[in-house]
Parts: structure tokens; C-alpha cells; sequence
């Protein structure tokens, strides 16, 4: 099964190759912001040098499966609840990387991705999820160049690397970051969950207002969810401090 943009002519001048690369370039940088956030929420626990090797890794990989989901993302896209379950995996996503970055977390509560490899896992479930139209994206914008196609998607990986080592270094100075990225994550799934054929069965057109307003919905529930645990942590930890004995102050 191959894509349905792999059916459009190529481009047979150079104008349009020149237009075909500029539209992969705008599209690339566009479209990376998103796995740039979960990249640097999911390495921002690993020591500094790990943080370098786990992006490469994750970037890495990343971009083989965007290649092989390349051949099956029109085909994805046609099968129902597809879009759902991968909205609801990213909405999962945005709490647990907001939940292990802000110390939201208690015991038995999960453990944030203190390995190159749990990190790495970690962004593949979630680039698999979110890369379907950016996939179809750069493949629209090749119009069937296979060269073109895989210029694209390597592309994305000096893009993404470059975006989510600044972003990890930012997180670490200003920590609003992470609730800023959590949010997004969260926006992106609510608006994948609502999008899917579930809820806009072909040939319905989705209402961009609508569409948005649920976004926006969603990354106030993943904040929310945030600070109700970090909260809930916090007063755990409280209730476990040991009395102090009468008569004597509190360290």
C-alpha cells in the first residue's frame, strides 16, 4: 500500500523543486515544535551528556517509523478510531511527562525517565502518534519524489534535535516551560481525539472553532490534573513529617 500523494506527478521543472523543498522546509518547521516539547520533557531527567545521546536516539528512530508509517498513514487515517486512540495516548503523555517534571509524582505513582532507553521509548510511542500528519504533510508537499519524501524527514531530525536541546536547557532555567509544553501535548491530543471519525464521520467537515475550543479544553484538564497532583504530593509529604516534641522548635 503506498500513499496517496505517491500517485501525483513529480515535479518535472526546477521552480518546482524549489517550491516543493521551501514547502518541506516550512512544513518541517512548523509541524516539529510539537515532538520537540516531548523530546525535551522526556530527556530533561537525564544527566546533561545522556540528554544529547537520548535526542539523537529518539530523533533517530523516530524518523525510521515516520518512514515506514509514510506507506500506511492515508491508509491509518481512513480506519476508524485511529485518531482516538492516538489523542488519548498523547493526552496520557502530556500528564505523566508534566507529572515526572514537576515532581507531581509520589510512590508508586511512576518513576520519570531516569535512562537513555526509557527516554527513547518513551518519545517513539509518542512521535508514532502525533507524526501521521506531518507525514502526510511532507508527502503531499514531494508530490510522489521519493528523494524529495526522505529529504524531508531527515529534515526533521537536525530540526528536532536542535529545538529539543534548547528547550530542555530552558526547561531547566524557567520551569513555566513545562507546564507551557504539557498544555500544548494536551491541546494536540484533545484536538486528535475529536478529530477522529468517531465524532466527524467522512464526509463531514470539521469546525475549526470547534476543533480549537477542545484543544484549548484539554490543556486546561493536563494543567489541572498537574497541579492537583503536585498538590496532593506536597500534602503527603507534610502529613509524613514526624511531629516535633513539646517545647521544642521546628528545624
Amino acid at each position: 500500500m503506498l500513499l496517496a500523494a505517491s500517485t501525483l506527478n513529480q515535479p518535472d521543472s526546477l521552480a518546482q523543486w524549489i517550491l516543493a523543498i521551501v514547502s518541506i522546509v516550512l512544513i518541517d518547521i512548523v509541524l516539529a515544535g510539537d515532538n520537540a516539547v516531548v523530546i525535551a520533557l522526556a530527556v530533561r531527567q537525564l544527566k546533561q551528556r545522556q540528554r544529547l545521546i537520548g535526542i539523537f536516539l529518539g530523533s533517530g528512530a523516530a524518523v525510521v517509523l515516520r518512514v515506514v508509517l509514510t506507506f500506511f498513514a492515508a491508509q491509518l487515517l481512513a480506519m476508524d478510531y485511529i485518531k482516538l486512540i492516538g489523542g488519548g495516548l498523547v493526552f496520557w503523555i502530556a500528564i505523566k511527562l508534566l507529572r515526572d517534571n514537576t515532581g507531581g509524582g509520589g510512590e508508586g505513582e511512576g518513576k520519570p525517565a531516569t535512562t537513555i532507553w526509557s527516554a527513547v521509548w518513551l518519545i517513539l510511542v509518542a512521535d508514532i502518534t502525533m507524526s501521521i500528519d506531518n507525514v502526510l504533510a511532507v508527502a503531499a508537499a514531494s508530490k510522489g519524489s521519493f528523494g524529495l519524501l526522505m529529504f524531508g524527514l531527515g529534515l526533521s531530525i537536525p530540526l528536532v534535535v536542535f529545538t529539543s536541546n534548547l528547550l530542555s536547557k530552558l526547561m531547566d532555567r524557567y520551569p513555566i516551560i513545562v507546564w507551557v509544553g504539557a498544555a500544548l501535548l494536551g491541546k494536540v491530543g484533545g484536538e486528535m481525539i475529536v478529530t477522529d471519525h468517531l465524532f466527524l464521520p467522512p464526509p463531514a467537515a470539521p469546525d475549526a472553532w470547534f476543533i480549537h475550543s477542545v484543544g484549548v479544553v484539554a490543556a486546561g484538564i493536563v494543567v489541572a490534573v498537574g497541579w492537583y497532583m503536585r498538590w496532593k504530593r506536597r500534602a503527603k509529604a507534610a502529613n509524613a513529617e514526624p511531629p516535633h516534641p513539646a517545647g521544642e522548635p521546628p528545624e
